[in-house]
């Protein structure tokens, strides 16, 4: 593991750790106007990178997610993308997380995974993760968040549906 993957995983230990209600969707002080003012930001950000002219809005922005660990999804569809193919992102409701998938999170071990295969470019993934970065978002590597949940929360003890352990994933970007 590297530098960087160790630092995301002392951020994911300590958004853990926040004081915060017993279902676990949020933390206390979450500010759900400001996510989604930042949510509204990201979508206007990434339209204005992947827009072609044609499309007024070519991102959708998912805003009715309810009883989850993240409030916010923004997908880039696939007419928009040079691979043709959907780009998600999932608006974590703990210290601005963001995680990229194509299109399905199962689809691909890690972004790398995707461009090797032809579904992200090389290209739409710069754009992506700069603006990201831009507005001062924290990328998770979906392999960090593959890895099997050994927070302080019930959800160390609990299992997923098919008896299988429960993820950093699920801890932060899934229905609860």
């Amino acid at each position: 593991m590297d530098d960087d993957d160790r630092r995301v995983l002392d951020l994911l230990h300590a958004l853990d750790r926040l004081p915060g209600p017993e279902h676990l969707e949020f933390p206390d002080g979450f500010d759900l106007n400001r996510a989604r003012m930042r949510a509204i930001q990201l979508r206007k950000r990434l339209n204005d990178e992947f827009g072609d002219g044609r499309h007024e809005t070519p991102c959708r922005l998912d805003d009715r997610i309810q009883d989850a660990s993240y409030y916010f999804g923004v997908r880039i569809p696939p007419r928009a993308t040079e691979a043709d193919e959907w780009i998600c992102l999932r608006l974590s409701n703990y210290g601005d997380l963001v995680v990229i998938t194509t299109p399905r999170p199962e689809s691909h071990p890690d972004l790398d995974a995707a461009v090797a295969a032809g579904a992200l470019s090389v290209r739409d993934r710069e754009r992506v993760e700069t603006v990201l970065s831009e507005m001062e978002y924290q990328l998770v590597p979906l392999p960090l968040l593959q890895r099997e949940y050994d927070g302080v929360t019930w959800l160390a003890e609990a299992e997923t549906g098919d008896g299988s352990p429960v993820t950093w994933w699920t801890r932060f970007f899934e229905y609860l």
